[in-house]
């Protein structure tokens, strides 16, 4: 995989920030986007614009067709069962709300348990926090050990028959750790719960098969993985969506409507009600077909070889510490022992080179951490070793700034 090469097909990476050549590791937050992706949006707003499922004319048609086969796109490249378990929404925060108000509060019940980590995004810890406070439900948490990985063991101890629903981070996007959730899943299932899984950080670079993983929900999101922004995705096991109650109610999701009552459309529509996201979903079919192009065993290999030369660099820098396990996905999180994060990331900004620093939406974790914030560099398909060694000679340029302020 020729990364040079690919990074041609994102025209916004060919620009100075500052004096300096753009140098991009925010993946984390948001991927940037291929000419491919941005013409398939200006395809379908200059040729085909028009609401689907609707009309019978020729561009409501086109749309339709567009639309649903962006779904088809999804169901093969997460390898789902069918199309009907494939829901488009705004994405993964919205997919999880959807599980806590659909799921959640109608079958929880005092005394039940929701099992989380330490490690979570907020996206993935308030939804629960909310359905137990509805239902009396109790929350859990999976300790976690030093390096930031769980053990099966601690797992096996902390699910129990109480235990309804298991939430957990395909990849943790702080720690980078990469959890075993085909294993957690099979402890949830023995114990008679359901697994829900924030695949945020997983989808974009590594291949995803939810029906090997086994996993009950898996929610992801379109702008992380070469997409639009406002475009995600709720995988569901078919059984629960069925069971499954709508959170937004109105046109399209609705299969009769009397005066006094109403029923729901089938799967997947009954999730998607008013005019859903067509334009958004058919850029996320433009997205994967750009992912399966360039191969993800490529993204993840390359991805794989970038964080490891990373981590072998930064560890060279003196005063540096870095957060999460060794193996890890592309992501590392770090400080600069005496510079606050923001500092650091501004340091860098004026060097062309966007990190993320804050908390990351993922306050618990940074407690657990013993620290406030921290700094993040992510990796994606399009980044080089250049880019980290830039990123080490910006680090290197603030330790200086802030010994000579300090």
């Amino acid at each position: 995989m020729d990364a040079r090469a690919i990074r041609e097909q994102f025209p916004i990476l060919n620009q100075e920030v500052n004096g300096h050549p753009l140098v991009y590791l925010d993946s984390a937050a948001t991927s940037q986007k291929p000419i491919a992706v941005m013409e398939a949006l200006d395809n379908y707003y200059k040729q085909n614009n028009s609401n689907v499922h609707r009309g019978v004319h020729t561009l409501g048609t086109r749309a339709t067709d567009q639309y649903e086969g962006a779904r088809d796109k999804v169901k093969q490249f997460i390898h789902a069962s069918s199309t009907e378990e494939v829901i488009f929404t705004r994405g993964t925060t919205t997919s999880i709300n959807m599980i806590g108000y659909g799921y959640a509060r109608h079958f929880l019940q005092e005394g039940d348990e929701i099992v989380l980590t330490q490690m979570e995004h907020h996206s993935n810890i308030i939804p629960w926090q909310q359905a137990a406070k509805y239902t009396g439900a109790k929350l859990k948490y999976i300790p976690m050990e030093e390096d930031g990985t769980l053990s099966l063991d601690a797992v096996r101890s902390t699910i129990t028959e109480a235990t309804k629903i298991v939430a957990i981070a395909h990849v943790s996007n702080v720690l980078g750790t990469i959890n075993p959730v085909k294993e957690i899943a099979e402890i949830a299932h023995q114990n008679g719960a359901i697994i829900v899984v924030d695949g945020a950080q997983g989808v974009p670079h590594m291949k995803v098969d939810v029906q090997e993983l086994d996993c009950d929900f898996y929610a992801f999101s379109g702008h992380k993985m070469c997409g639009p922004t406002g475009v995600g995705v709720l995988y569901g096991k078919k059984a629960l969506l069925e069971k499954m109650e709508p959170v937004e109610f109105g046109g399209e999701m609705i299969d009769f409507v009397d005066l006094y009552d109403s029923t729901w459309k089938e799967l997947p529509w009954k999730f998607e009600g008013g005019t859903p996201i067509i334009a958004g979903a058919i850029g996320l079919g433009a997205a994967i077909d750009f992912l399966q192009e360039v191969g993800l065993d490529n993204i993840e290999k390359q991805e794989q070889e970038i964080v490891q030369y990373a981590q072998s660099k930064l560890s060279e820098v003196e005063g540096i510490t870095i957060y999460g396990p060794v193996n890890r996905g592309g992501l590392i999180t770090f400080n600069i022992e005496g510079v606050h994060p923001h500092d650091t990331a501004t340091v860098l900004d004026a060097e062309g080179i966007a990190v993320r620093a804050g908390h990351h939406c993922a306050q618990p974790l940074m407690k657990w951490l013993d620290v406030t914030a921290t700094a993040r560099a992510s990796f994606y398909l399009y980044n080089t070793t250049d880019d980290v060694d830039r990123l080490v000679e910006g680090i290197q340029r603030a330790k200086e700034y802030f010994g000579d302020v300090f």
